[in-house]
């Protein structure tokens, strides 16, 4: 690989993905990839490509460009040395081997990897426009295949018809077989990365759909939920009710759980609080005093075996006055972006 980096005297000569790049590399894979998992696809990109493209770096470099995030410089670092192996492994480590195949193609190989998981990488307009003009099976293949954020985005710029006609298909689909996606491919012009297009791949349904419904603007997503539910009442009403599930009141801040705990019966709590994880119960209890909090674990811990129908009951009776709270205003229930579980 030919030599790209200049000779530079100072850190603030170099660029910041240059920068980065360098002090990534000292990290060693594990630390870099945490680093990694906090970032989007471009910055992935932009990163692991810089990487790619270092070479002979001096010691006055990598301290200079570390005495610019520590006091104190202590690096142990065989950089130019074996990187695309580091590259592949930090990769894989931080995205998962499917998401980081065909990345590693692109960055170390120089190629043009592309298909649906190079569709991931690139921005939301450019998506649309690559598929405004598909068979609306193929948007719908597309919008479940990418994340919800994204997919979100991407419908953002559809007219509300071919919105509600794209989602209408996203909750219906199951499996998809392998010859779809190679017609997927074949219509973009690409070859489908890794050996993904050899097996049928499972994707959409409802929970896919209320994923990206939910990363929607709130005007669109209501827009959409009422034409939905007068194509088919039922369809709008489970998705809807995955939307937001009670796992997902960890995400809602501690402001508004304590808003929301003065609206709920402390029996109707309980109950529902059985069929939580511990981390949703801790939230709970962090925002009760400590007698209210004491309290409510021995009520717990003496509430004998409830039906499951009993304690998804409560959850949806807590859901209900979440989600009016939310109309009016009073609570923010964390959607619009953030995951859901």
């Amino acid at each position: 690989m030919p030599d790209n980096t200049p000779a530079k005297t100072d850190a603030a000569a170099m660029s910041k993905a240059e920068q980065a790049a360098i002090l990534l590399m000292t990290l060693g894979e594990s630390s870099a990839a945490e680093v990694l998992k906090h970032m989007g696809p471009k910055e992935v990109q932009l990163l692991g490509t810089t990487m790619a493209q270092l070479n002979n770096i001096q010691q006055d470099q990598v301290e200079l460009v570390l005495s610019n995030f520590m006091d104190e410089v202590r690096t142990q670092t065989g950089l130019g040395m074996g990187s695309d192996n580091y590259i592949k492994n930090m990769l894989v480590t931080a995205l998962g081997e499917d998401k980081a195949n065909g990345l590693i193609d692109r960055i170390l190989l120089g190629g043009n990897t592309t298909g649906l998981d190079t569709l991931k990488w690139m921005d939301s307009r450019s998506v649309a426009d690559i598929i405004r003009n598909e068979h609306p099976q193929i948007q719908a293949i597309v919008i479940a295949y990418l994340d919800a954020d994204q997919s979100a985005e991407i419908l953002g710029y559809f007219p509300d018809k071919v919105r509600l006609d794209v989602m209408m298909r996203v909750a219906s689909l199951d499996i998809v077989q392998p010859s779809a996606l190679h017609e997927l491919n074949n219509i973009l012009e690409k070859q489908f990365a890794g050996n993904a297009g050899s097996q049928t791949q499972q994707m959409g349904g409802f929970k896919t759909a209320a994923e990206i419904v939910n990363n929607l603007d709130s005007t669109i997503s209501n827009e959409l939920l009422e034409s939905i539910r007068e194509v088919d009442e039922d369809l709008g009403t489970q998705i809807q009710d995955l939307m937001f599930v009670f796992d997902n009141l960890k995400d809602v801040d501690d402001r508004g759980i304590q808003a929301l705990l003065r609206e709920v019966a402390s029996d109707v709590l309980i109950i529902a609080l059985k069929g939580a994880d511990d981390g949703l119960k801790e939230k709970i209890f962090g925002n009760m005093s400590q007698r209210a909090a004491e309290l409510m674990r021995d009520d717990l811990e003496a509430k004998g075996p409830v039906k499951v129908s009993e304690v998804e009951g409560a959850q949806k009776e807590i859901l209900v006055i979440a989600r009016r709270m939310a109309d009016a205003g009073e609570i923010n229930l964390g959607g619009g972006g953030d995951d859901m579980l």
